[in-house]
């Protein structure tokens, strides 16, 4: 099965579009100097997360979770002109390395980079979000999805990474954090404030439009 993943994977980033030179070398660097670089989210659901932006347009995005900024990136080149994408973390080691890619995209006025807990960041941000990317502390998932519904324009999205968490959502005997992310996913699926649907690339990424 490992294989077929492997191929299939393959597959697809060789169908969609190349990652450009920064997104190359944010992957490559993240890969020589993490020790959890698959955190990142890798070319195919980069090309996600960017045609879902693109979709949207957004004048205000919110991303909880920077990690090195792979995924910021990619939500950024859908923005409104003039639009603005709010990106929390709280890794105070790699804000330096974070920064620097920014600046040298094309988005650098545009991407605003906090570093400090969600929690606290989020409620000095003003305005109503088209579009929140959440892929950061999985126990506080359901937390920010509460937190910040009411704060979605109708016709926005919210994202989710991780709901289907390396198969473990399907364990017969799930371990506490994987008991978290079956109860968060349950707890979508009922909720008649949004329109929904998993789509099952990489580790599962909720997709959820306000109505």
């Amino acid at each position: 099965m490992f294989e077929e993943f492997e191929r299939l994977n393959s597959y697809l980033e060789d169908t969609t579009d190349e990652e450009n030179a920064l997104l190359k070398r944010v992957n490559r660097e993240t890969y020589l100097k993490e020790t959890m670089p698959h955190m990142l989210s890798g070319h195919y659901q980069g090309r996600v997360l960017s045609m879902l932006s693109k979709l949207v347009q957004p004048t205000l995005a919110l991303e909880i979770g920077t990690f090195t900024g792979y995924a910021t990136i990619c939500l950024a080149e859908g923005l409104a002109e003039g639009g603005v994408l709010h990106t929390i973390d709280i890794n105070e080691e790699q804000q330096e390395r974070v920064q620097g890619y920014f600046e040298q995209s094309d988005y650098a006025s545009q991407i605003v980079y906090h570093i400090g807990d969600a929690a606290e960041v989020i409620p000095t941000i003003d305005g109503q979000f088209d579009l929140i990317f959440i892929d950061a502390d999985k126990k506080r998932n359901l937390y920010y999805f509460q937190e910040l519904i009411d704060r979605v324009k109708t016709g926005g999205l919210i994202l989710i990474d991780n709901v289907l968490w390396k198969g473990k959502v399907f364990d017969d005997k799930p371990d506490s954090q994987t008991k978290q992310v079956i109860e968060l996913n349950k707890t979508l699926a009922s909720d008649n404030r949004v329109e929904k649907l998993i789509l099952p690339i990489r580790d599962g990424l909720f997709v959820l439009r306000k109505k």
